[in-house]
């Protein structure tokens, strides 16, 4: 709801200009020549910056910040200067899970009901998000933010996806976004990333040989972004939605990175699963009276796996948890920058660990390259040919996966994974929110129900926002999700999204 004090109708956006009504005068030397200021369009009085960052395919296991064996200092350190949320819920896959994320609606209602690639003519399917549901980002702009988002995309309809458009649903068209830098397929070489700045096609600055990875370029164009913005516009705040396309696959990180992992899982994703599940309650962040679940049959046990395999096996998983580890350094440098801005405590940070559950795509071995996988080609790979490049995972000459064991150890306690919408495995994602200014005590959990679509909605109501009526001269459609600021300061409020549906490929729940 926008504040008593901000007398700006913003329901109608864009918000209308009014011409003013009075006596013109002929002479500018006349003693009557008077006109109002001009009064460029601002948020309303206190709007805070905000700060969405969204981690790729990890699961509510997978962040130290909520049990699991990677760390994640950075999210840890906002966790405990804010809120950690443990019934916070995502679609089970990454494009449904973006549109539904910055738009306040379910995926289907805004045309994704599955990623990008899979579009058809369906009601819910076409991968093209109607004008009747105006994306956060424009709604935020057209009342006077300045908006900006980095990295993985994955909402453009591939048909619009070239060089050459259109570039309705890109970010800086239909998107809301003043500028982007990112990708918009649903991944991407992490040392020659397929990358845009806005909708022209560039080059990343550096190599692999002189240390280039796609996580840093990230944050340091996201840190250069918000230096110039406050430099050049210190009163006006700004929206910035930051998703590096880590940790998803290919697995590429710096060897030092996955080698400070090294010997980390030797003992194998059954009992990884259990350690998890211990810190986890150490934690607070499941319940004590919680179950682990049960491993399906489909998935190998650890014993029961060749020998000659394992230590390919454990380097996937040593290759991953460096990915996330550095994933989670750069949002810090990020992080960094807002403090030495000093505007950290009047920022709005979101970080959600994971647009879905962790990825079971890499086959029950794993892969040193998945598109022999999705080619259908995984049985070739061997532990006698992978044995000789298991120093390579990692690496720019890699297109690497982990294989399902650990994407289901990630995803500790639940069950199964990425893609399905049955399960908690799938749906079930940590989320941490950090607002000095607004929350009041640090540190603590929130065990409400919420679900992506509620991000909008809190956002909205920090910055004094309200829902618009009607954008561009179409009338929208309501947005469905719930605020969540409700809960900031009341460990105990009834929770207010109380029911919520989760399909994908068919495979559903409520």
């Amino acid at each position: 709801m926008a504040k008593p004090e901000d007398s700006i109708q913003r329901s109608v956006l864009p918000i209308p200009d009014v011409t003013p009504i009075g006596l013109t005068t002929f002479d500018a030397k006349d003693p009557d020549t008077k006109y109002p200021p001009i009064r460029p369009i601002h948020p309303p009085a206190g709007a805070p910056n905000v700060l969405i960052i969204l981690i790729d395919d990890a699961g509510f296991g997978s962040s130290s910040a909520f049990g699991g064996p990677c760390q994640t200092p950075t999210f840890e350190k906002l966790a405990a200067g804010g809120l950690k949320y443990t019934r916070f819920h995502t679609t089970a896959l990454c494009s449904p899970t973006r549109a539904a994320l910055l738009s306040g609606r379910n995926h289907h209602t805004v045309g994704m009901g599955a990623i990008t690639e899979f579009a058809t003519s369906a009601p819910g399917q076409n991968s093209m998000k109607p004008n009747t549901c105006a994306a956060l980002a424009e709604t935020l702009k057209l009342n006077g933010y300045s908006t900006a988002q980095f990295g993985k995309c994955h909402e453009v309809p591939v048909w619009e996806s070239s060089a050459i458009g259109p570039f309705d649903h890109w970010p800086t068209g239909g998107g809301g976004f003043q500028y982007f830098y990112g990708f918009v397929g649903g991944e991407t070489h992490q040392y020659y990333p397929n990358l845009f700045e806005g909708t022209t096609r560039v080059e990343p600055r550096k190599t692999p040989e002189q240390g280039y990875t796609l996580n840093e370029d990230l944050a340091d164009h996201t840190i250069n972004w918000i230096r110039q913005q406050k430099a050049l516009a210190p009163a006006r705040p700004f929206f910035v939605y930051y998703a590096p396309g880590a940790t998803h696959a290919p697995h590429h990180v710096p060897k030092e990175w996955a080698d400070k992992y090294k010997g980390k899982f030797d003992q194998g994703w059954d009992r990884l699963r259990e350690e998890t599940y211990a810190r986890q309650k150490t934690l607070g962040v499941i319940p004590k009276a919680c179950e682990l679940t049960r491993r399906h049959d489909d998935i190998p046990a650890w014993d029961a796996v060749d020998p000659k395999m394992k230590p390919v096996l454990c380097r996937q998983m040593e290759v991953y948890a460096g990915f996330m580890e550095q994933t989670d350094y750069h949002v810090g440098r990020v992080i960094d920058a807002l403090s030495d801005l000093k505007i950290l405590d009047e920022t709005v940070v979101y970080v959600i660990v994971g647009d879905n559950g962790a990825s079971a795509e890499g086959s029950l071995q794993g892969t040193f390259n998945e598109m022999v996988t999705l080619g259908g080609f995984g049985h070739l790979e061997t532990a006698e040919s992978l044995m000789p490049r298991i120093d390579e995972f990692g690496a720019p000459t890699s297109y690497n996966h982990y294989a399902v064991g650990w994407a289901h150890a990630m995803d500790t306690p639940y069950q199964w994974t990425k893609q399905v919408a049955s399960h908690w495995g799938g749906t079930r994602n940590g989320a941490i929110v950090h607002w000095p200014k607004g929350i009041k005590n640090k540190g603590e959990i929130r065990t409400q129900f919420h679900h992506v679509i509620d991000v909008a909605p809190t956002v909205l109501e920090l910055a004094g926002v309200p829902q618009p009526l009607m954008v561009n001269g179409v009338l929208q459609r309501p947005i469905e999700g719930v605020s969540m600021a409700y809960s900031f300061n009341d460990t105990t409020a009834a929770e207010r999204h109380e029911t919520q549906y989760f399909e994908m490929f068919g495979n559903r729940g409520i």
